[in-house]
């Protein structure tokens, strides 16, 4: 049996001293660029929700009142997005309103409106990762529209 040598041992700890600094270093850009794409992700989909809802309040005020004009949509629109926390001016609000005939049994035909709102709002993107995947470098634009029927 051979006896163990403590100081051969050693001597390879020693030449092994400061790797995992040199692996962190390597390894926080990519957990940073990470990071920073989920959160940018995070922002991007809870300020779409809110486009969305506003597209849909505006729709309701329209399918609601029928007399509303698209002034009043608009004001709605910009109301909802104040309350989030966005820049109303940010965005431009369109309302189509078309006439179709709704024939909902086979046998009676009401006359409605079909009401579409479409919002397209310029995100900010926090962080370049956007661009490096393909995306633009400064802004991504959320376009939401929703559509509800008037009587």
């Amino acid at each position: 049996m051979r006896p163990l040598r403590f100081g051969a041992r050693c001597g390879r700890v020693r030449n092994e001293r400061g790797v995992e600094l040199i692996e962190f270093a390597i390894s926080l850009p990519v957990l940073l660029f990470i990071l920073a794409g989920i959160v940018d992700f995070g922002f991007l989909f809870q300020r779409y929700e809110v486009v969305t809802n506003a597209a849909r309040e505006g729709a309701r005020v329209k399918s609601v009142a029928s007399a509303s004009t698209t002034a009043d949509i608009g004001a709605r629109v910009s109301a909802y997005l104040t309350d989030a926390g966005l820049d109303p001016a940010l965005a431009t609000t369109s309302v189509n309103a078309v006439a179709i005939p709704i024939n909902p049994s086979g046998t009676v035909t009401a006359s409605g409106n079909q009401v579409v709102v479409q919002y397209p709002y310029q995100f900010r993107v926090l962080s370049p990762i956007s661009g490096l995947i393909g995306g633009s470098f400064g802004t991504v634009t959320l376009t939401a529209s929703s559509m509800m029927r008037t009587l």
